[in-house]
């Protein structure tokens, strides 16, 4: 089967196949195209060009180490004309969020979802459809996150608070300004009518959710009026103690007996007495 500039289609035997590089492999890669290629077979081709009889690879090492441990006799192949013709990612498409919902959808009509779970790595897909989702999206929202593979968690579900009219006015602004961050489209969805909001009885809405906020602040503001009174009233409690061991350590300096033992017998304590006193002052020490 020719693919166009070249590139064929063909069954090639296992021990034709040569990788161009050997790599470490990463075990939870490797169990994901392991359960995938066991449980649904081998769907996306390797790509390698043909040298002296030989298939050498260009992409996908990993298949074909699955393969090769499972016995498979042959795999699906894009033939290249030569090394140069390949360009890393070239054969790549990402799915957008829509078309891995449409896809995971439609074979659920075919394969268990315990089948495609293990196909994929993961422990259930149950959580990657999103059908009740899509089906309270304007279709031209969906369209456009379709086309510019925009992640559906990214602001879908905020649109849902907005009847589907009103998508279409926030989709619009949203593509006259090109973001589509879920801040700039919650801005516009704050902003929708009465008649276009779609709340459907949920607790948390983007219109309760500025109230929410302003009690979570007031809250905040409560607690740091406690926190500045508590440590407001320590200061003038240590300010207090302060005062008092001065007024004490005064008394002590100003008396002759006590002054004339100290220097005699402890001169430094009774420096140290004597600039305390002059710091509380504001006064330099003799």
């Amino acid at each position: 089967m020719d693919k166009g500039a070249g590139v064929k289609g063909e069954d090639v035997p296992l021990e034709k196949l040569v990788p161009l590089h050997e790599r470490n492999v990463r075990k939870s890669s490797y169990k994901k195209i392991r359960s995938s290629v066991k449980a649904v077979g081998l769907i996306e081709p390797l790509l390698v060009y043909e040298e002296s009889g030989r298939y050498v690879i260009l992409d996908g090492y990993l298949r074909y180490k699955v393969c090769l441990e499972l016995g498979v006799a042959a795999v699906p192949c894009l033939v290249l004309p030569t090394k140069e013709a390949y360009t890393p990612n070239r054969m790549v498409n990402h799915l957008s969020a829509v078309q891995e919902n449409r896809m995971l959808t439609q074979s659920m009509g075919t394969l268990d979802e315990e089948t495609i779970a293990s196909a994929l790595g993961l422990a259930s897909i149950r959580h990657r459809i999103k059908d009740a989702l899509l089906k309270q999206l304007h279709p031209d929202v969906i369209s456009t996150f379709d086309r510019r593979n925009i992640p559906l968690r990214r602001c879908a579900k905020d649109l849902t608070f907005v009847k589907p009219e009103y998508q279409r006015v926030v989709l619009e602004e949203m593509e006259k300004t090109g973001d589509f961050s879920p801040a700039f489209a919650r801005t516009l969805i704050v902003r929708a009518p009465d008649a276009m909001r779609n709340e459907n009885g949920r607790r948390s809405t983007p219109w309760s959710r500025g109230e929410e906020a302003k009690t979570a602040l007031a809250g905040k503001l409560d607690d740091a009026e406690k926190r500045y009174e508590f440590y407001a009233g320590l200061y003038r409690q240590y300010v207090a103690d302060l005062l008092r061991l001065c007024m004490y350590v005064r008394r002590l300096v100003t008396c002759k007996a006590i002054e004339a033992y100290l220097a005699s017998h402890h001169p430094d304590l009774l420096e140290r007495f004597q600039e305390i006193l002059f710091e509380t002052e504001g006064k330099p020490a003799p």
